[in-house]
């Protein structure tokens, strides 16, 4: 906080000041405090915002952050090289010429390049080579040998190499002067407990066990609240030596019946060596399982842990244990990336795969060897991965256990495409299927095997099924039909020549006509193959998607919505109409819930004749059983729906309000069919509705819940009363606001107590919209919530609830603690707000302003650490929502559409009608991705958009390229829902920016006669450009990308053509 003070001051504007390229290797002052900082903190961005030269320095800084312990070894070793030798011989500095203060400094950083060598040779794995190079530096004179830091690398090494005679490599002279306030030796004291786990010398156990524990604890109570990484490490080191002593207690057992000989009659405790049973060790496991489940997502915590309980396992004796142990680490370590500690893991699992009789223990052997190939595809090598997993196939005898070798062969040679499809399905997916099915067990580990392989398999064949589709509508296709009906009339016509030819012409006509039948018999066998491989793959993957929902729940997000969209867009097709009658007959129906809206919408009357009919009455089904397992995510759609001719009269015209009465009679015989279970609960939401409707109170029951709050699914369907707050009652009074909609504020009482403030609005917007993009926003958080990056650095969007009950009236959840951005800024007189407060000397409100947002977390937050937290949180927010609003076309984003929580400074958008880049159709149209105005970027400190920001846009834009598929599947379901008429017309573009008054009067049915969503290809279409990383044409890396975007929403020659109300000064 102090530092960025001093910047504001320093540079006039709240900057770190421009990146330093010159010759000069050290950071500047202020640059060096906040990398002390932010290394401290666990924060995982900061770092980029302030190291922006090129110096060595700052790209060491960059790679120990980032792990990159490869490069950051080079860069160490760049400096050793580059440093003269004389300095290097002797490293107490009395060769180099200056001030003793210069020597000194020179010799600190000396010794700093040689531990931070010392540190990346150990990272990397390199155990030999770190030997030999503090061997070789132990005998350098100078003050290293005395260096706390430098013997506890070594000592660190030693316990890892299970180097128990260490003795030599210190010189003795450094032993008692070694221990230091400022550096605790965690390492030598862990080192000395584990050697005397071995020997059993329990005196220097206990000894050296308490000091390491007195050193801890003295570190934690020295170490501030915002020092997380510290406190973590510290908090791990605790639980190792928590964990030194339960095996001491296991090994070794006192022993007091010998008297001693020094003091007759008196007791000898000597320790006894024991084994331990199978029930210590389960014990032991359980602890480190817990460990595991609170640090695997943090590989720096973790693999110390990994280390250290393979040393102890190696103490112990235990080999089936430590083999176990291997393996769980391979695996750690190749998905944390660090490829090299994972490859040293797996060469040991493999040696000790092997009896010293020779013989090899073959299920762990072929687990190895099996984890040996995923490690080789991580790294790159998938040839080799590929031949290495067809080698297990032919090697391992017990074919039941090979399916995930199977699964993972056929995987990865669809990736690669190094093999045809019928080799890639008959000969890997397909047998690893019947492998997973051949074995019935409901154990949680098999079952999601199987849902593995299943999904695999479905999205395999779903891939070919839209690869031929494609090609079946391609230009190049309907060519060759073209050509082909030509050649048949040609054929025709040769035909009806040939019987009325001479002897010698029908001859040359035998011939072409026999050549033309030919060619036509080979197009056709050629197309009939290519549609029935087509239905065929269709067919597999509609069953793989279906067994995949019911035997597992990984994948069930991308499944639900890839099948909806197959069941949406194939309707016509009969196999895909059974396939929906099977599946919702087996499928729970809480998997279907994150859809209910989209599936409600397809409702219509089921007397039509043919095919649709099948058709309504699978989706009638469908929905029939949502509602009796889930009324309560259910029934408010289907009165929505049954509400749908419930529109003012001056309304019916315009085509967004268009009653449907085939849905509305469909979901009102749904209500009725669904009121033998549920007709209380029915009745009581229908009333329900009604107050929100009228804002009447009328009596209601326990059952119906508070119609903003958030309902978790229950899979089991029960429900129970208590496990979520029901509506009470209203407060007695309502605010009206402002606005031609009038829209008013209420409050309801919740039975938990709670009051939850909503906002019922009825008149010219349709909120169904904003109910999809909400949708939709909260599938977004559901892939970031679950991909490590993102899940770490708690990106989200911020979302709230709306809930339509008709065509044109609904309630949204009010954001408690919240303001709008302008509100804040420019306040309700235009001179209140913060650039009234604190910019005094700026011009007035129509003029230029200098950005002050930074001041909000001054005024709110009045302790550093919630000061800092509360930006890091408003900067996050602001990425994740930039990025994910771009990908959708979010438009409008003027500062009365952001709001920003005044508890966690978390922007949350509001009014998102304009959506798929309609805002390019408004009169004045939105030049920029998304609102990055100066005060935006003036919110997120020195660094600005560098640093957290872009870091935080580009993992979230990874993510999104990631689930790429699924999210236009989403998008896909969402543009083709027939209620979701998202799409602009003239006088709502001319509406928007309020260039017109009297909206209803001038609204007919020749200005907005509704064509369908027409443009609904294109926006998928631009979606999935974005989605690929194309930017003006050319595609981009995320990188790239992120660059593009941020300087075109910075761009003043862009800013300056927005629409005046959307305020591109602020």
């Amino acid at each position: 906080m102090y530092v960025e003070l001093w910047c504001e001051e320093q540079f006039n504007r709240l900057a770190i000041g421009p990146p330093d390229f010159s010759h000069e290797e050290s950071l500047p002052p202020h640059v060096g405090l906040l990398v002390a900082a932010f290394t401290r903190i666990n924060e995982p961005d900061s770092i980029y915002g302030i190291t922006l030269a090129n110096e060595i320095t700052s790209q060491i800084i960059r790679y120990e952050h980032e792990g990159d312990w490869s490069s950051a070894l080079e860069y160490y070793d760049l400096l050793v090289r580059s440093t003269p030798k004389e300095h290097l011989g002797n490293l107490t500095g009395s060769v180099l010429t200056g001030s003793s203060a210069s020597r000194a400094e020179d010799k600190m950083l000396n010794c700093k390049m040689h531990k931070g060598l010392m540190r990346s040779l150990q990272k990397t794995g390199c155990s030999h080579v770190l030997d030999v190079y503090c061997e070789g530096l132990t005998h350098l004179k100078g003050s290293l040998q005395q260096d706390a830091e430098f013997i506890d690398i070594q000592y660190e090494a030693a316990w890892r190499a299970g180097n128990w005679d260490f003795s030599f490599f210190i010189p003795y002279s450094s032993r008692s002067s070694t221990r230091t306030q400022s550096y605790c030796l965690f390492n030598e004291n862990l080192h000395s407990c584990l050697r005397s786990l071995e020997n059993g010398d329990s005196e220097e156990f206990h000894a050296k066990l308490c000091q390491a524990k007195m050193d801890l604890v003295l570190a934690l109570s020295s170490t501030s609240m915002e020092s997380t990484k510290y406190i973590h490490s510290t908090i791990l080191k605790l639980q190792m030596l928590d964990h030194v002593t339960m095996v001491w207690d296991l090994r070794w057992s006192l022993c007091h019946n010998q008297t001693s000989e020094s003091l007759p009659g008196t007791k000898k405790f000597s320790p006894v060596s024991t084994i331990p049973t199978g029930m210590q060790l389960e014990l032991l496991d359980k602890e480190w399982n817990f460990i595991v489940f609170q640090t695997e997502h943090n590989l720096d915590l973790f693999e110390p842990f990994l280390a250290f309980r393979r040393a102890l396992l190696k103490v112990l004796g235990c080999e089936e244990h430590l083999v176990t142990h291997l393996f769980q680490s391979a695996s750690a370590l190749r998905k944390g990336l660090r490829f090299s500690l994972a490859a040293a893991a797996l060469y040991e699992l493999k040696e000790h795969c092997f009896h010293q009789d020779g013989g090899i223990m073959p299920n762990t052997y072929f687990l190895s060897r099996l984890e040996e190939a995923k490690l080789l595809r991580a790294q790159g090598q998938h040839d080799m991965a590929i031949s290495l997993g067809k080698y297990i196939l032919q090697k391992h005898s017990d074919k039941k256990d090979v399916s995930d070798v199977y699964r993972l062969v056929g995987k990865w040679l669809a990736e690669t495409r190094s093999s045809n499809s019928g080799t890639i399905i008959e000969d890997y997916l397909r047998p690893s299927m019947d492998l997973t099915e051949f074995k019935k067990s409901t154990d949680k580990r098999y079952m999601s095997r199987q849902c593995r392989t299943h999904f695999h398999m479905a999205h395999y064949t779903y891939s070919l099924f839209k690869s031929y589709e494609e090609r079946l509508s391609s230009n190049e296709w309907q060519a060759a039909l073209r050509l082909r009906k030509y050649k048949t009339r040609e054929l025709e016509t040769l035909i009806k020549r040939l019987k009325s030819s001479s002897k010698g012409v029908k001859t040359d006509y035998s011939v072409k006509i026999q050549e033309l039948r030919k060619q036509l018999a080979l197009d056709r066998e050629e197309a009939q193959k290519i549609q029935d491989d087509r239905d065929n793959f269709l067919n597999l993957a509609l069953q793989g998607y279906q067994r995949s929902l019911v035997v597992g729940g990984k994948y069930d997000l991308q499944v639900v919505f890839r099948l909806v969209s197959l069941w949406f867009s194939l309707f016509s097709r009969d196999q895909v109409v059974k396939a929906m009658m099977k599946t919702t007959k087996e499928v729970q129906s809480y998997k279907f819930i994150p859809l209910v809206y989209q599936i409600a919408s397809r409702l219509g009357s089921s007397n039509t004749q043919g095919s649709s009919n099948f058709q309504q009455i699978a989706l009638a089904s469908l929905l029939k059983k949502m509602a009796l397992d889930h009324p309560y995510h259910t029934i408010f759609q289907l009165l929505a729906l049954a509400n749908g001719d419930r529109v003012k009269d001056k309304q019916r015209s315009r085509s967004s309000f268009v009653v449907d009465m085939e849905k509305k009679l469909a979901a009102e015989n749904l209500l009725k069919e669904l009121s033998s279970c549920h007709g209380a609960l029915i009745c009581q939401m229908k009333q329900m509705v009604e107050i929100y409707i009228k804002l009447a109170e009328l009596e209601t029951k326990k059952e119906v819940p508070v119609v903003t709050a958030t309902v978790p699914v229950d899979p089991s369907c029960q429900y129970e009363v208590g496990s979520f707050p029901h509506f009470s009652g209203l407060a007695d009074s309502i605010m009206i606001m402002n606005g031609i909609n009038a829209p008013k504020v209420i409050e309801c009482f919740g039975s938990d107590g709670n009051k939850y403030r909503q906002l019922a609005k009825s008149g010219n917007d349709d909120l169904r919209q904003d109910a999809v993009m909400e949708q939709f926003f909260s599938l977004v958080n559901t892939f970031l919530q679950n991909h490590r990056d993102t899940s770490q650095r708690r990106l989200r969007i911020r979302t709230y609830k709306v809930v339509p009950f008709t065509p044109s009236a609904g309630v949204v959840e009010w954001v408690n603690g919240t303001v709008p951005l302008g509100e804040y800024l420019l306040g309700s007189t235009r001179i209140s707000g913060a650039h009234g407060r604190y910019g005094t000397g700026d011009w007035t409100y129509l003029q230029c302003r200098e950005p002050v947002m930074h001041h909000f977390f001054l005024e709110k937050f009045l302790l550093p650490a919630d000061w800092f937290q509360s930006r890091l949180a408003y900067t996050r927010s602001v990425a994740a929502s930039s990025m994910v609003g771009y990908i959708v076309g979010l438009g409008d984003r003027h500062s009365m559409n952001i709001l920003i929580d005044q508890d966690t400074a978390e922007v949350v958008h509001i009014d998102l009608g304009v959506a798929f880049e309609q805002g390019l159709m408004l009169k004045t149209p939105e030049r920029v991705p998304f609102r990055l105005t100066r005060d935006i970027i003036d919110g997120m400190g020195v660094t600005g958009v560098e640093g957290v920001f872009r870091r935080c846009c580009e993992k979230t834009l990874s993510v999104m390229r990631a689930n790429k598929e699924a999210l236009l599947t989403i998008i896909e379901v969402f543009v083709h829902d027939p209620l979701y008429k998202w799409a602009l017309s003239p006088l709502k573009a001319l509406q928007r920016q309020k260039e017109i008054e009297d909206t209803d009067s001038c609204l007919d049915d020749s200005q907005e006669a509704y064509e369908g969503n027409k443009d609904a290809a294109r926006a998928i279409l631009r979606v999935k450009q974005k989605l690929d990383g194309y930017e003006d044409g050319e595609m981009r890396s995320v990188q790239g990308q992120v660059q593009q975007l941020i300087q075109d929403a910075v761009d003043v020659d862009r800013l300056c053509q927005m629409f005046p109300g959307w305020g591109p000064w602020l």
